[in-house]
């Protein structure tokens, strides 16, 4: 793996741990527009676990590589998804920040593959 795909992935892992604890530990900023795109309060817990799965498979790519790749995958579809939401719910003013986080994940992923 290159120095490059390296430093993305370790981004990237940082950046779905980051996102699943911030939605464990219910911070205002992330709930917040959870509840005003209407996304059920029940599934936050596994919404949170997704992520924190994704960003741990990251790093055990680095010692399985294929862990790595299915983590990569899911984690660009599961931001993708949260793209399709902010966009339905019209609030284009936050489709950056899922944009963000996927960001550096598909970089990675393509470095990888």
């Amino acid at each position: 793996m290159s120095t490059t795909a390296t430093v993305f992935t370790i981004i990237a892992a940082v950046l779905a741990v980051y996102s699943a604890v911030s939605l464990y530990t219910r911070s205002k900023y992330t709930v917040e527009p959870l509840v005003q795109y209407g996304v059920p309060e029940k599934t936050w817990n596994l919404l949170a676990t997704a992520k924190l799965a994704g960003g741990l498979g990251l790093l055990a790519g680095f010692v399985v590589p294929a862990i790595g790749i299915a983590a990569g995958i899911g984690l660009v579809l599961y931001f993708i998804g949260a793209v399709v939401v902010t966009l339905r719910a019209r609030d284009y003013a936050h489709v950056v920040f899922p944009v963000i986080y996927s960001a550096p994940m598909a970089v990675a992923l393509a470095l990888t593959v």
